[in-house]
């Protein structure tokens, strides 16, 4: 089968990049879609079995840092598009690890960059019709104040954590490999995301999970934090839009327009929680638990979508209440799914479903 475009999509058995590929499989059934996924802790085809048999989808088990892995699948699928959401993503764990953040992030990102240059230059076209289109976070830009207006595509970049520090080092090879040869690139910075399949190392899915368990629910600090949150599906409509109709070599903020403080965030998810599981009103705020704050845990993250609304059309299509009652129903729904995660029986389906592939 000819397919009009062969599209890479790094790190698709993740949680945004899952719904991503899901997207891109059903709505464009004449393109290739090749997710490379390495599958790390937080990688789950699991969250893919609705689209593993379509004819235009295809999976690589490999890693971004490994260059000969990457150029042989160039060179099967003939990329000609890139959507690069494969990283480490969790702040926690980037202060415990940041070698490991700086491997992937940094040095994956780089190795990626420079496989699609050289491949796009040994063609004929060489760059023409060719993009690389790099996913990154509003984290980049440092902490606003609580009155601090909001990040814009102008703001200058000042991360504060190792994950936000290499992220932003990613950004910069991006936009230094547009400048110095032509390569063709996008980059977005997005706020939090939440919606289905998030890995519950992430807040709502993991007091959505510790709320039905009975658990502790460990709040930094006081819960002042704010940040902006903003659904994954409407995430992984603008990621559809800018990859076809951004501008190469441009920047766009993709934000919810949804601000809220860490501990009203979480009253609403025990309140739908505990509704949803049929407990009293206000049962599990109990589990509230105050922990000493993360270090260098910056007070507030707002992004400004207007460039994105005024130049591709793009706002959220779901109000933050009506897109946490499917959020937190999703969960309680599929509450096997939380098990597999939190026990590990999730990592063999690879080796299940692929063994005899």
């Amino acid at each position: 089968m000819n397919f009009e475009r062969n599209i890479l999509i790094t790190g698709g058995a993740g949680f945004i990049g899952s719904h991503v590929v899901r997207l891109m499989v059903r709505k464009y059934p004449h393109y290739r879609i090749v997710n490379l996924d390495k599958l790390t802790y937080a990688g789950n085809l699991a969250n893919l079995k609705d689209v593993d048999g379509a004819p235009n989808y295809h999976f690589v088990r490999a890693d971004i840092c490994d260059a000969e892995s990457v150029a042989e699948v160039f060179r099967t699928y003939d990329i000609d598009g890139v959507i690069h959401l494969a990283a480490e993503s969790h702040v926690d764990r980037s202060i415990e690890e940041p070698f490991a953040f700086a491997q992937t992030n940094v040095l994956g990102t780089l190795t990626l960059l420079q496989v699609a240059k050289l491949y796009w230059e040994s063609l004929p076209e060489r760059f023409e019709g060719k993009l690389f289109y790099h996913i990154s976070t509003d984290e980049v830009y440092g902490a606003l104040e609580m009155d601090g207006g909001l990040f814009t595509e102008q703001t200058p970049y000042g991360p504060h954590s190792p994950y936000s520090a290499s992220k932003a080092s990613s950004d910069h090879f991006v936009r230094a490999y547009h400048d110095t040869y032509g390569l063709p690139t996008i980059i977005t910075n997005c706020s939090n995301n939440y919606g289905p399949n998030q890995f519950p190392e992430k807040l709502i899915p993991l007091f959505v999970n510790n709320i039905r368990m009975g658990k502790p629910l460990p709040v930094y600090g006081r819960g002042e934090n704010v940040r902006d949150w903003l659904y994954v599906e409407d995430h992984a409509r603008a990621i559809d839009l800018v990859f076809h109709k951004g501008r190469v070599g441009d920047t766009y903020n993709i934000g919810g327009f949804n601000e809220w403080k860490n501990i009203d965030l979480i009253k609403v998810i025990i309140k739908t929680v505990d509704r949803l599981l049929e407990n009293p009103e206000g049962h599990s705020e109990g589990l509230i638990t105050y922990v000493t704050d993360r270090a260098g845990h910056d007070l507030r993250y707002a992004i400004d979508s207007s460039k994105l609304k005024e130049e591709l059309g793009w706002e959220p299509s779901l109000q933050f209440e009506e897109g946490i009652e499917k959020t937190v129903r999703w969960y309680l729904d599929n509450q096997e799914w939380l098990d597999e995660i939190t026990s590990g029986a999730y990592a063999g389906y690879y080796e299940r479903m692929y063994s005899n592939r």
